[in-house]
């Protein structure tokens, strides 16, 4: 999400008549865009700015912002203590940073914006392009702010409440990327499972998910090949959503559905409105539709209560979800949230050890998993040179397994292309080319 908001205020800067630069030493203009989820963000946004004070001192006119999460929370404070940052911009307020960033280069003064926009406020649909560029895959945001209140997140409280975009605006987007040859989207939100149906209580009626109205919608859009999503909240992925999930050819066959906990006990003092078994009912009917489907989740080690029966519980619903990729955080308190209040009461060295088997579980797993599908043939969308062998490539499948393979010639990346599976490793297949293909 982040990306996106970085790229949307990329555009609008270059339609305001400014040029793009990727080496900070070139800049005039220096934004950094905060995240405020994990603490660590902060402190290395903070060193970052304080890094980059250099700068300013090469180039006193240089103009320094900051855009976000971090920038909804704490601009204004930290327009007061870092003496070369100029404006904050919030998370609402992307579309002004042109006209923030011409009030500074006229009137030199510090500007903080932090007001709530509708979710369709202008230059959310904003993309950058460099000239001649081919872009085969584009974030697309569907939605802005939560309303969950999960007891150790920040987001609600800076982002702000859901609220949905204007379907039509949506789908015009991708029609747009779709026709500058864009192939694969990504909707992004951070419940787009609760797409259209803002701050309402779980669980959405069996048949009801706008989400999955919208879904079908970028379904039928030319050009596009691939769609993805993240990330839905389980509580709303009812029947109607699964149905999508599964029938539509374009959305991707993988789904990453945040678990947080295996222990009913901890998901409830989380705020996490469904239990483990109602958890895997959803993992449970999607793989009854798509045999092949593949899921990857969040989970927290350590929050405050966990017990060994917690974590074993955890453990045994990650078996049977039987993930292909899990970001494990070790929990630590965030400061504005409920459970920042509680004690912090599981040791770190525990912490540590509950991430490891997890780890282990899953990679373990997966490599059996993997060692299946050795000689299954795969469509799988060129992203080009692989990163440690540039004389090979590399792309994802339908269900987002990663493939290295040795290219034909004339592949381009954004191609569609059989391979064919040699040998797989817990992470990556290595595949060729299939004989008259």
């Amino acid at each position: 999400m982040n990306e996106r908001d970085s790229d949307s205020a990329a555009a609008l800067l270059i339609a305001a008549g400014h040029q793009f630069t990727a080496n900070e030493d070139d800049a005039d203009i220096f934004i950094l865009n905060t995240c405020s989820v994990r603490e660590q963000a902060e402190r290395k946004a903070i060193g970052k700015l304080g890094i980059m004070k250099r700068l300013k001192e090469k180039k006193p006119d240089m103009i320094f912002g900051i855009m976000g999460c971090m920038a909804q929370s704490r601009g204004e404070e930290l327009l007061q203590s870092i003496k070369h940052l100029d404006f904050a911009a919030g998370t609402d307020q992307i579309h002004m940073i042109p006209e923030l960033v011409e009030d500074i280069l006229k009137e030199r003064k510090k500007s903080y914006l932090g007001d709530r926009t509708s979710p369709d406020s202008p230059g959310i649909d904003s993309h950058r392009f460099e000239p001649g560029e081919k872009q085969y895959s584009a974030f697309v945001s569907i939605m802005r702010g939560c309303s969950r209140f999960c007891s150790y997140c920040i987001v609600p409280f800076v982002r702000g409440p859901e609220r949905s975009r204007d379907a039509a605006s949506i789908v015009n987007e991708c029609k747009m990327l779709a026709e500058r040859g864009v192939k694969e989207i990504m909707l992004l939100g951070q419940n787009v499972a609760a797409y259209g149906m803002d701050n309402t209580a779980p669980p959405p009626p069996p048949g009801v998910s706008p989400f999955a109205d919208l879904l079908t919608q970028i379904n039928d859009i030319e050009g596009l090949c691939r769609i993805r999503f993240t990330s839905p909240h389980p509580a709303f992925f009812n029947d109607r959503l699964i149905q999508a999930v599964a029938e539509l050819p374009k959305v991707c066959k993988c789904v990453h559905l945040p678990l947080q906990s295996g222990s009913d006990p901890v998901l409830k003092r989380m705020n996490r409105p469904y239990t483990a078994e109602q958890y895997l009912n959803v993992i449970r009917s999607l793989r009854a539709l798509v045999p092949d489907i593949t899921f990857s989740t969040d989970v927290i080690v350590g929050f405050p209560g966990e017990t060994e029966e917690d974590f074993n519980a955890t453990r045994r619903v990650m078996a049977e979800a039987a993930y292909d990729n899990a970001y494990i955080f070790k929990y630590s308190p965030r400061k504005g949230t409920k459970s920042a209040k509680w004690e912090d009461d599981v040791p770190q060295e525990i912490k540590e050890e509950r991430n490891r088997i997890l780890l282990e579980d899953m990679e373990q797993a997966l490599e059996k998993r993997n060692r299946a599908l050795s000689g299954r043939v795969f469509d799988v969308l060129a992203e080009g040179p692989s990163k440690r062998n540039p004389n090979r490539w590399q792309g994802r499948t339908d269900t987002f397994k990663n493939v290295v393979f040795l290219p034909p010639p004339g592949v381009k990346e954004g191609d569609i292309i059989p391979v064919k599976i040699a040998r797989t490793t817990a992470m990556t297949l290595y595949g060729e080319i299939p004989d008259g293909m």
